[in-house]
């Protein structure tokens, strides 16, 4: 049974400014437990954006996302940043209080190599993906979901981030990363997006796609012109996307079970609930995000 089922989803910019209205619209995309998801572009393209509306961190304007479980949040820069004076042994501390857990369950979780007393303020890129990942494993999760995954990361810390990535995925869990390229040997699903598209694409599965009755692999191609929060954030300006602020609770976040989050029409950016998460964000902080690379990928 899929973890995750979008259809036509779509989120579009709350001022236009002489562009196209949507960020994204049509994306089909189905996953299965155990899939390694890869939403790939240029900066710009809007692969913060995709993640977070997969994650259910951001209320669609079109179309639906369902999510069979509970979607986590891995390290999204600007989003869920580690605190800097706060350890790694805190953080976890801190999560699994937000879930309603022992604090003292903190001494048997595996650090993935992390040196437990080591700051925020002093893990590199590497180390915060690693420390996203083992916050997000703290929520039982049947999806996770990451950002910038080949974001400041060198070759060898890029393979072993996949090698365990794909150790969570053979337990059953969906993983969907965001990144500037990606091999499809190494992914079940590929989330094209164009950064210089005039016109958005919804994404149409290629051949061998599980919406085909096939159990291959799908290739999904679709445009868009909003920029992401591939890295860090930049000025703030108000954002330009709609939707509503979510808020933090303990712990990962339920998704519907069986019933679709069902989403207002293009003229009414309302209806999917906001879903809430110890790592997660608010739409409009998401919104600012993207909005920020958007200038930044128009400048380039």
């Amino acid at each position: 049974m899929p973890v995750l089922i979008a259809r036509g989803a779509g989120v579009r910019r709350r001022r236009r400014r002489g562009q196209d209205p949507w960020l994204f619209r049509d994306l089909d995309v189905t996953v299965e437990p155990g899939d390694l998801v890869a939403v790939v572009g240029p900066p710009g393209s809007g692969r913060t954006t995709v993640l977070l509306a997969l994650a259910r961190r951001f209320r669609l304007a079109s179309g639906r996302v369902t999510l069979e479980g509970r979607a986590s949040l891995g390290y999204v820069p600007e989003v869920s940043t580690p605190e800097p004076v706060f350890t790694v042994t805190e953080h976890i501390r801190e999560r699994l209080a937000l879930l309603g857990r022992p604090c003292s369950e903190a001494a048997t979780v595996p650090l993935r190599g992390l040196e437990g007393d080591k700051q925020g303020q002093e893990l590199s890129p590497y180390e915060k993906q690693l420390l996203g990942l083992v916050l997000a494993e703290l929520a039982d999760p049947a999806v996770i979901a990451l950002d910038g995954f080949d974001d400041g990361l060198n070759a060898r810390e890029q393979e072993s981030l996949l090698r365990l990535i794909t150790e969570v995925a053979a337990r059953g869990v969906a993983v969907i990363v965001t990144a500037r390229e990606a091999s499809p040997a190494d992914f079940t699903t590929v989330i094209h997006l164009g950064a210089d598209a005039a016109q958005p694409v919804g994404a149409s599965p290629a051949s061998g796609s599980r919406d085909s009755g096939d159990a291959g692999d799908t290739d999904a191609d679709m445009g868009a012109d909003v920029g992401d929060a591939g890295g860090a954030g930049g000025s703030r300006d108000g954002g330009d996307v709609d939707g509503a602020p979510g808020s933090r609770d303990g712990g990962g976040t339920g998704g519907s079970r069986g019933a679709g989050a069902d989403v207002g029409d293009p003229g009414d950016p309302g209806g999917a609930e906001d879903d809430r998460d110890a790592g997660g964000v608010g739409d409009e902080r998401a919104a600012e995000l993207d909005d920020d690379e958007t200038g930044k990928g128009a400048e380039r």
